[in-house]
């Protein structure tokens, strides 16, 4: 596929994300690995409203190469990146629900949300939650690349969800799974429920191994 046309994912997906309310403002920020790097929104940026020829471009060591200033955040890509060299591409945002769910006190900072649906199961799995750190601070990067190795999602603790994907695609999709996953969460919370049990788990995670 083209840059061009990577571009044109990018812009694409992202407005369907921000039409849909899954991110708002000028809040989260999408990636795409490259041969010699990767694409990522430019900071102050929209998701709404991007210009594909504005669209950031790193080298593989993250140094910004052409179009306007990356996010800020950049950093937190690079991280994921780093551990996961399969992933094509990576999303960041400040979804609603998901953010509400790490803001909670009584949740497994082990593996946050319960396996409520088989959809959430194959395409998150588990999900850990990162203790909380300032904006910008590089020791968010360290804490998510510690956790990268084992998991292609991770939740920020006050902050959102970054989610790995083979694809642009793939990592929309689990975005949108894990926030549904969350907004689900809170709907039964306090109430008796049913999640898989650990064979039913076992049993999807054997037939639909998550692959990022």
């Amino acid at each position: 596929m083209s840059e061009t046309r990577q571009r044109d994912d990018i812009v694409s997906l992202a407005k369907s994300l921000f039409d849909r309310g899954l991110t708002f403002g000028s809040s989260g920020n999408i990636s795409l690995r490259l041969e010699d790097g990767w694409l990522m929104t430019p900071t102050g940026s929209s998701l709404g409203d991007l210009d594909p020829a504005r669209i950031s471009k790193l080298d593989s060591e993250g140094r910004h190469v052409s179009g306007d200033a990356p996010t800020k955040e950049a950093f937190l890509h690079g991280a994921m990146y780093d551990r996961r060299p399969n992933a094509g591409a990576i999303v960041h945002l400040h979804a609603t629900h998901s953010v509400a769910v790490s803001c909670l006190h009584d949740i497994d900072p082990a593996n946050v949300l319960p396996p409520l649906t088989a959809y959430y199961v194959m395409r998150i799995g588990t999900l850990p939650l990162i203790p909380y750190f300032a904006p910008g601070d590089l020791d968010l990067a360290r804490a998510v690349r510690e956790m990268a190795s084992d998991h292609h999602a991770v939740l920020l603790a006050n902050h959102g969800p970054v989610v790995a994907g083979t694809s642009l695609r793939d990592a929309v999709h689990a975005t949108e799974e894990l926030e549904e996953t969350a907004k689900l969460f809170l709907a039964v919370h306090g109430m008796k429920t049913r999640p898989l049990t650990p064979e039913q788990v076992a049993d999807l995670r054997r037939r639909h191994p998550v692959r990022t």
